[in-house]
Formats: structure tokens, sequence, C-alpha cells
């Protein structure tokens, strides 16, 4: 039995994304490249790692097995990278922040840039998540810190209040929901939308929420930023749902109508949460002491 460690990595990434594909695409392998190297994994322990259907993959108990010292070798190897780093001129150290949508769009790229500038020898891994499977990572040890929205139940792990937004919705002028100062989401679903792409984090919520009201989304066209988002919704495409600080920071040079959602899930106060502050690597503690700054 014999694995490197983008054999570990590989596996870890495929677990943790529920696919073979999107895993190789973490860890910048080609598909053919990590499809040899599971059933490698596999042929040399004698046993499958994976089950694998038509909605992607889950780990076998032996799976399981493999996932769990996997991630103690990666989290020891990272530690001696650091420890070595400062030695040999490079990065003293890695962080892996998880964050949700609003949170990597509208709030970290200013507070990283503010960190990284005076942090120049160390590196931030960050991931966008939903809320709900950040706090199960962090809690696994996958990332070190998330950032989730306050109403996600955290368990035991240890909590700093971060920032406080809101969710809107944007309409062109003339828009049927343009003369409404508030709107269900509900009432939203009857119309056409512009949304994020189906990757995302905010867009899977919202389609979970579309979801249990009995409905979809009727998504016109699908993008990569809300920036993006409003300038198809000025251009007649639809509506969307962004949050309220993308909406204040576009109305400069974007003319929108902006209507709140009246839903209580709209009301978004986001929270960091780590393990144990005490336990995280002291460049990791700075970064938590930066984004609360």
């Amino acid at each position: 039995m014999r694995f490197d460690f983008t054999d570990l990595k590989l596996f870890c990434d495929v677990v943790d994304a529920g696919s073979i594909t999107h895993g190789a695409e973490r860890s910048a392998l080609a598909l053919a490249a990590a499809s040899t190297r599971i059933r490698g994994m596999e042929d040399s322990l004698g046993t499958r790692l994976l089950v694998r259907s038509r909605q992607g993959v889950t780990p076998t108990p032996a799976g399981l097995m493999l996932l769990k010292h996997a991630r103690t070798i990666l989290a020891q190897s990272a530690r001696m990278r650091d420890d070595l780093g400062a030695y040999a001129g490079g990065l003293t150290g890695e962080v892996r922040l998880l964050a949700n949508t609003n949170a990597s769009t509208e709030f970290l790229p200013e507070a990283l840039a503010r960190f990284l500038a005076d942090n120049p020898k160390v590196r931030v891994d960050l991931e966008e998540r939903l809320s709900d499977e950040i706090v199960g990572l962090i809690a696994e040890g996958v990332g070190d810190i998330g950032i989730v929205a306050g109403t996600v139940d955290v368990g035991g792990l240890e909590t700093f209040p971060f920032r406080s937004d809101r969710f809107v919705v944007v309409a062109q002028k003339g828009h049927p929901l343009a003369a409404h100062a508030g709107v269900a989401f509900a009432e939203v679903l009857a119309f056409d939308l512009v949304g994020l792409e189906r990757t995302s984090a905010l867009q899977r919520f919202l389609a979970d929420k579309a979801a249990r009201l009995g409905s979809g989304l009727n998504l016109r066209v699908q993008l990569r930023s809300f920036d993006a988002v409003c300038r198809l919704v000025e251009a007649g495409v639809g509506v969307g749902v962004v949050p309220q600080s993308t909406a204040a920071r576009v109305a400069h040079i974007t003319p929108l109508c902006v209507i709140e959602l009246e839903d209580d899930w709209a009301v978004r106060d986001l929270t960091l949460c780590v393990r144990r502050f005490a336990d995280l690597r002291p460049y990791a503690q700075d970064l938590v002491r930066s984004l609360r700054a």
C-alpha cells in the first residue's frame, strides 16, 4: 500500500465535493488522472473506497477510515511545512477559510486584502460553501475558519460576530415588483430570475427555499457575480436576489429598484466559527482577529 500526498489530497477533495469530477478540479488534476489514482488506491487496498452513483460518490466504511487518516496526515504535513517555512524563507502558514456566498463576495475581498498585505508569508485558501456544510467541515477539522449565517446551529464550535446584512430583491424600474416596499420570496418566484451559477452556495440555498414552497427558480441566466446579476436586471432580463450591501454599492451606477425580502431568513447576521480558537496556529488566530476588526 503506497499512497502519496497527491492521492490523499485528491481523495479528501473527492469526498468533500461528492464527485470525482469536482474533486479532480479542486486538486488541479485531469479527470482521467484522478480516476486512475482513485482506482489505484482501491486496487492497492483490495477494497472499494467510494460508492458511485448518478448523484455522485459517497465513501464506503473503508473510505471513511481512509478519509480520517488522510486528513490527519495532510494536517500534520501542513504544520510541518508551516514550521519549516520560516527557515526556508517561504510561506510561514496557510489558512483554509470556508465562507458562504454573501461573505465571500461582499465582505471578504477588502478584509482579506488588508490581512494579506500585512502578512505577506501567509496564504489563505478560500472556498465557498453552504453554511450548514461549513459547520460540519470546521467540526471535522477540514477547514480552519468558517463564516456562516447566524441562523445556523454551530453546535460546539466557538463563534465570533462578523458582519450583518440582508437579502433584497432588485428589479428594473417599471417592473411589477418595483411598486412594492417589501415582498415575500414566494411572490418573487412568479417572475423570471437572474441568478448566480448553480455551484454557488447562495443559489443552492435559494433553490432549496423555492423547493420548500413547492416551486422552482425560473432562471433566465446564471452569472458569476452579484454585480453582473444587477447589470442584467437593469437590462430587463429578470429580477435578482442580492445582498443589500451589493444593491447599495451599485446604486450610483445602476438605477435599480430595491425591494426588501420579508422572509425571516433574509436577515443575515454572519458569524465566524472555529473548532477552538486556542488551538489555531498563530497566523490563523491573527486572521480571526483581523476579520473581527
